[in-house]
């Protein structure tokens, strides 16, 4: 092999054949080599001949070939409603990437804004290049129906169930995430005066921005909220709806009504991290302190802990680990049915304080 052979300069693709002769080996010896395969046995010193000879060349695989011959692409596809166009959840997209980086595997990713249509057209071309998975996925927690094309390639269902039990699904344990809030209240003293703001009005699913959806956080989480309260012997005092959306003006709105009702909570469950922003200041302009006068915990765990002083404590969504688990499932186990549901960590800053006593 001569250690000064040029790159070639032309356009066209260098064959598998080619580097094979520059590396003076047969053609599936060069196969073998490139592909990792320890099955035929090529030496070290011959494997990484084969290697600099399709560096110097500038080899690289016939990709469509490979499918045909493999029945696989490397890669994997991330078919959302808004999860890679917001920063709230696109930690799941990061989540899958690392893992499929690790198993050399690329993803695409597609977000549909939730129009059918859009949804329609990106999976009919996915299934049109023969993509090796799908991890259909929502920004929130939801009941979804699985289209038709979905079903047409291994699946995994990411932050959402359907009513499919034959479909893998990975999603928060939201349920045990309202248990954890309620406990760390618990555990700070306070049994009288909790309240929840987030309830959803009569006749309200969810927010026109994300087209009516009814996300399964909200029942979960109080779920889990009140299982724990009335394990401690106690409840709630009582919960209070917001109007439009889970955001920080509807937080606001939200504890100025508690505030209007008389009520003087010792300490507030918020439904997410934005409406526990809200409160703050709607607290602040009452001329409360928190956690002085009122203890108050979010859910979430994303940006807005930070926001505001003191830090929010939050339970947080795992957004990382529902990506990389979902990809798990999709690449070795993507015909165990199943829900996993991953654990939400409490991230402890210093809104809880005592019931009644100074921060």
């Amino acid at each position: 092999m001569q250690p000064d052979s040029p790159r070639r300069a032309d356009t066209k693709r260098v064959t598998l054949t080619e580097v094979a002769r520059l590396a003076g080996v047969s053609r599936s010896a060069a196969s073998f080599a490139l592909n990792g395969r320890t099955d035929l046995r090529i030496s070290a010193e011959t494997a990484a001949r084969v290697r600099e000879a399709a560096d110097q060349l500038g080899y690289s695989p016939n990709l469509a070939a490979k499918t045909l011959r493999t029945g696989k692409s490397g890669t994997v596809a991330l078919v959302s409603d808004f999860v890679g166009t917001t920063s709230f959840a696109n930690a799941m997209v990061r989540g899958a990437l690392r893992a499929l980086g690790e198993a050399d595997t690329l993803l695409f990713t597609v977000d549909t804004q939730g129009e059918a249509a859009t949804e329609s057209r990106a999976l009919q071309n996915l299934v049109d290049r023969d993509v090796d998975g799908l991890l259909y996925s929502s920004m929130f927690t939801r009941k979804v129906e699985l289209p038709h094309l979905a079903r047409r390639m291994p699946v995994v269902l990411l932050n959402c169930i359907s009513d499919e039990p034959a479909v893998p699904a990975v999603i928060p344990d939201e349920r045990a995430g309202g248990r954890t809030a309620a406990r760390a209240l618990l555990e700070a003293g306070h049994r009288d005066g909790i309240w929840f703001v987030g309830t959803f009005p009569t006749g309200f699913s969810g927010g026109a921005a994300w087209h009516g959806w009814s996300p399964l956080a909200l029942t979960e989480r109080l779920a889990g909220i009140e299982d724990e309260l009335s394990e401690s012997g106690t409840r709630l005092a009582g919960t209070i709806a917001i109007d439009s959306d889970w955001d920080v003006p509807n937080g606001h709105g939200a504890m100025q009504e508690l505030l209007a009702t008389g009520n003087r909570p010792t300490a507030v469950i918020c439904a997410n991290d934005a409406l526990a922003v809200g409160a703050y200041h709607a607290l602040q302009e009452a001329g409360l302190t928190v956690p002085r006068d009122v203890s108050v915990i979010g859910f979430d765990g994303g940006a807005y802990v930070n926001t505001v002083m003191p830090q929010l404590t939050s339970v947080a969504l795992p957004h990382e680990q529902l990506g990389r688990e979902a990809v798990r499932i999709l690449l070795n186990s993507p015909n165990d049915p199943g829900v996993r549901r991953l654990p939400m960590p409490l991230l402890v800053g210093a809104s809880i304080g005592a019931p009644g006593t100074p921060d």
